[in-house]
């Protein structure tokens, strides 16, 4: 007889002891309260761009019951820009979102113990249109060049340390950046009023099926800058104390956005119910953006690309100053959470 039902039958059948009729109702309310709190699922609150890329992923985790095992649920809150997931974040109105280590970094030095886990190494390229005649970085010299993100862009900061390093070509001298929001970039680049730009990554596979091609990756520009292996550069990002207190659920949260990345690594149907969500203008642009996403799912993750990490935000740091990383003089250690790695 369960346990339960044992219970049950001595609280009513135990008439002429009320102390023990007592006691087992009690061990009876108790198991119910304690079966009640078990069995309710964790929920993490994740912010999301209302249109980015990270909802493909969350929309596999959620669909392919990736996380019920687990007895946790996710809470997609969709938001309509960076600025706005920072602040959701920042005000607990969300567990989780995704951005870089580097603002992670700025965020501890401001007293907010942000840590990191890797979600992407997929971060940006230069583009350059077929008939532009730039075959090479040097010839970037004397052109507009679009950028994405602002002055402090990260990947327009990498380039301008590769340039100098790699190149000898001081690329602050030698182009006139035009600025934009990313729309607008690849309407420029499509209308022909740019011949480069420097854009995020989903943006630019869109380029590609109007025959444009990356001048150079962030990938080949670490390798030739000796930076190896590639990190990591977007990620979760949450609290410290957060992550200490629900540390198996944002473990399995991650396990579970790995299982979610495999499965689009390899099953085109998997894509199929994502159509909405990615929102292509034809199939070429569909299989560009697929292309994409599997280029940038991290193969590894351990003290190899943690070092990398902070080698490069030295690279970063020397060219982009105050303007990019704030006080913040290292990258340190405990940015890196240590509750997930990739083997």
């Amino acid at each position: 007889m369960p346990l339960f039902r044992l219970l049950s039958s001595l609280a009513t059948n135990w008439p002429r002891h009320r102390a023990c009729r007592h006691l087992v109702g009690f061990i009876l309310l108790l198991f119910c309260w304690l079966g009640s709190t078990t069995l309710q699922a964790q929920t993490l609150r994740v912010g999301v761009l209302q249109f980015g890329t990270v909802s493909w992923e969350l929309e596999v985790v959620q669909s392919h019951h990736l996380l019920e095992e687990y007895d946790v649920e996710l809470e997609v809150v969709p938001l309509a820009s960076e600025n706005a997931l920072a602040v959701a974040l920042q005000g607990g109105r969300v567990d989780l979102v995704v951005s870089d280590w580097l603002w992670a970094a700025r965020q501890r030095d401001a007293g907010r113990h942000y840590q990191f886990a890797p979600y992407s190494l997929s971060v940006g390229a230069v583009m350059v249109a077929p008939n532009a005649g730039i075959n090479s970085v040097e010839q970037l010299a004397g052109r507009q060049l679009g950028i994405a993100g602002g002055p402090v862009d990260k990947t327009w900061i990498l380039l301008r340390a590769y340039a100098r390093r790699v190149h000898g070509l001081d690329l602050d001298a030698s182009v006139e950046p035009t600025y934009a929001a990313p729309p607008m970039i690849n309407a420029l680049m499509r209308d022909g009023r740019l011949t480069a730009a420097v854009n995020f990554w989903h943006y630019n596979a869109r380029l590609t099926t109007l025959g444009m091609q990356p001048l150079v990756t962030v990938e080949g520009m670490l390798e030739e800058l000796g930076i190896a292996p590639v990190p990591p550069l977007l990620g979760w990002v949450f609290d410290e104390s957060w992550a200490h207190e629900n540390r198996e659920a944002l473990r399995h949260f991650l396990e579970a956005t790995y299982q979610a990345k495999a499965i689009l690594a390899t099953d085109d149907a998997a894509w199929e119910p994502l159509r909405d969500l990615v929102k292509p203008e034809n199939d070429a642009m569909f299989e560009a953006l697929k292309a994409g996403y599997r280029a940038g799912i991290p193969k590894r993750y351990g003290e190899a690309e943690i070092a990398a990490a902070r080698e490069l935000f030295a690279v970063l740091a020397e060219e982009g100053g105050g303007a990019l990383t704030g006080d913040v003089k290292q990258l340190a250690p405990a940015v890196f959470w240590d509750g997930f790695r990739l083997p």
